[in-house]
């Protein structure tokens, strides 16, 4: 490996803890890589050694670098004294069969609690539950208990067990006294099923280390080289798991970077990164600050932005990257005038085979994008989500619309009946077709949302019900634009008959793709040009962080995290009032651009904004 000096020096490390602040674009996964790889060299037993990542694409990244490595160093072994010959390599345990476990915390866990499964009244062959599966063993539970699910709401409650089991919270303490029946039940259920759902794989283990400490010290003296990625991203009981593992002997090496902790929603919980060094006294620090993806003036704009947050760990992130274009400062209209813009700028790249994401803060704002994309026959992925009329809540309004237009439509009706109560639904497909002459498209959606009970039940059903909620409202405002019910049903037909362009754009012979996700899913990522869509007040930072100074530093970092993926031209646009973030980028480093012909550069913050 290529290493530079503070690559080098978190690898050499000897014994104990080791934190590495590895900066975005820094080689962080290299560097852990090779740390474990001198475990290795210096004579490491495989079986002592583990490397825990948060997701099975890191773990196999990780493992495929390990493997490649070795193999590349040509090593044989002589299987008289099963010693590495032609190398410096000491070990006797690693073979072509044989590798240290690089795996996610939850597959750990589920190693551990397979081996022990007698101790938590399991067997090994014991099955883990999905979230479909949790869910419906909790209905299961409160049908057992003659507990109405009008009176408690199972996603609630689900979300609440999930919260005892990351927090490792006391049920007791936490939940209400119906809850905690409902709660008991549920682990009863668990335990009669032989499962475990996926927050048991975690907290479970640290159960197990807790209360029976033989079992703790045997995978004290197995694991005793332990080593974690994307360390500022462990909720309550992953931190637990780590700390209890680590305690004997103490050589515990974790990266990541508190500016890229974006996950507070899912428990994670960043100050675990910010106290290590009070956790384990005498931990080194390294930071790798050179960054190898973007250039100067991202890197420059991005580090800008960043170092306005209080509760952080300060690195200055620098590069050898020419300095590059400037970042794009796009003012525009509406939500259709900056697809527009978008989509004709993507027009040009795509013909020069440069790779393109767009990036947003919420689901609901792929819906502008992807009609224009689609107009334009520029073919687009979703990634890691469904296309904006693919998705459940839109597909239900929008057959509740067809109904109202044309009573003969039974495919529509039918999944309103599959959808919604028998009643509910019978009495919807009654009224509609009357109504769908009175009314108009906004008064129609009001009317199914309301009789249908439809917030309601999205609250029962889903545990993301609020972006399905902005999905709808997302709809409502498309929908404002049309005057009448057929041309709008028209527009989405034509809108999802078009979701694949049969003119599809071909670069080197090759099918280009345009890249959509949302900024959580984009970090680990990165792209020659990047758009981030929806730059506003109210967007990002999302008006519900506005209230809390740590929510707000949480979205600053997602404007880090989201400007951190261009490696060659950032394009940050927004309509209505601007991002607060984006007068913390140095105007210099900026080409303000304005579509909508309202100001030659960015207006006055201290006019547009009330503290």
């Amino acid at each position: 490996m290529e290493l530079n000096p503070r690559q080098l020096e978190a690898i050499e490390h000897k014994n104990g803890p080791l934190l590495i602040v590895a900066g975005a674009g820094s080689g962080k996964t290299k560097t852990l890589t090779g740390r474990l790889l001198k475990f290795l060299e210096n004579g490491i037993n495989p079986e002592n050694i583990i490397a825990i990542t948060f997701t099975n694409k890191a773990a196999n990244e990780m493992k495929s670098r390990v493997i490649n490595t070795i193999n590349t160093l040509q090593l044989t072994i002589d299987k008289k004294n099963s010693a590495y010959q032609g190398s410096n390599v000491k070990g006797q345990m690693f073979t072509n069969g044989q590798c240290p476990f690089v795996g996610t915390f939850h597959s750990l866990g589920a190693r551990i609690l397979k081996n022990e499964a007698e101790s938590v009244k399991r067997t090994a062959a014991f099955t883990i539950f999905d979230e479909d599966d949790a869910s419906s063993l909790i209905k299961t539970a409160m049908k057992s208990l003659d507990i109405s699910k009008d009176q408690y709401n199972p996603a609630a409650i689900r979300g609440q067990i999930s919260s005892v089991k990351n927090e490792l919270l006391a049920p007791e303490e936490y939940l209400d006294k119906r809850s905690l029946t409902i709660f008991k039940k549920y682990e009863e259920l668990l335990i009669q099923n032989n499962g475990f759902d996926f927050d048991d794989l975690i907290e479970k283990a640290v159960w197990l280390f807790k209360n029976e400490p033989d079992i703790l010290k045997k995978y004290q003296k197995q694991f005793q080289y332990i080593l974690v990625d994307e360390y500022q991203d462990v909720n309550t009981s992953q931190y637990q798991f780590v700390k209890l593992l680590a305690q004997e002997h103490k050589n515990l090496s974790v990266v990541g970077d508190d500016a890229q902790s974006i996950y507070a929603f899912r428990g994670s919980d960043f100050r675990n990164f910010l106290n290590f060094e009070s956790d384990w006294s005498n931990a080194k620090v390294v930071k790798l600050e050179q960054n190898y993806r973007s250039t100067g003036t991202i890197i420059t704009a991005a580090s800008e932005v960043i170092k306005n947050n209080k509760s952080q760990k300060p690195k200055e992130l620098w590069t050898k990257n020419e300095a590059g274009e400037l970042i794009r400062v796009i003012e525009t209209n509406d939500a259709e005038q900056e697809a527009n813009f978008v989509a004709d700028k993507i027009q040009k790249l795509i013909m020069k085979d440069s790779g393109v994401a767009i990036l947003y803060r919420t689901n609901a704002q792929s819906r502008a994008i992807e009609q224009e994309l689609i107009v334009n026959q520029i073919p687009y992925k979703i990634f890691g989500g469904l296309k904006f009329y693919e998705r459940k809540e839109i597909k239900d309004i929008v057959a509740a619309l067809r109904v109202a237009f044309n009573p003969k439509d039974g495919v529509s009706a039918e999944r309103l009946t599959k959808t919604l109560p028998k009643e509910t639904a019978k009495y919807l497909c009654q009224e509609l077709p009357r109504l769908g002459k009175e009314l108009s498209i906004l008064q129609l959606i009001s009317f199914f949302l309301e009789n249908g009970n439809y917030f309601e039940f999205l609250d029962k059903k889903f545990k993301n019900s609020r972006e399905r909620v902005e999905n709808i409202n997302e709809l409502i405002v498309f929908a404002s634009g049309f005057k009448n019910l057929s041309e709008f049903l028209e527009r989405v037909s034509l809108l999802q008959s078009s979701d694949q362009p049969a003119n599809q754009l071909l670069v080197n012979g090759q099918r280009s793709i345009v890249n959509l996700m949302t900024i959580h899913l984009a970090k680990g990522l990165e792209f020659d040009n990047v758009f981030v869509i929806g730059c506003n007040e109210s967007l990002l930072p999302h008006q519900m962080s506005w209230g809390s100074q740590d929510d707000l530093e949480e979205e600053r970092r997602l404007m880090y995290v989201a400007m951190t993926r261009a490696k060659k031209e950032l394009c940050l646009s927004f309509y209505n009032l601007p991002s607060r973030f984006l007068y913390e980028i140095p105007p210099e480093l900026t080409e303000f651009i304005s579509i909508s012909n309202r100001h030659n550069e960015l207006p006055d913050e201290e006019e547009i904004y009330i503290e």
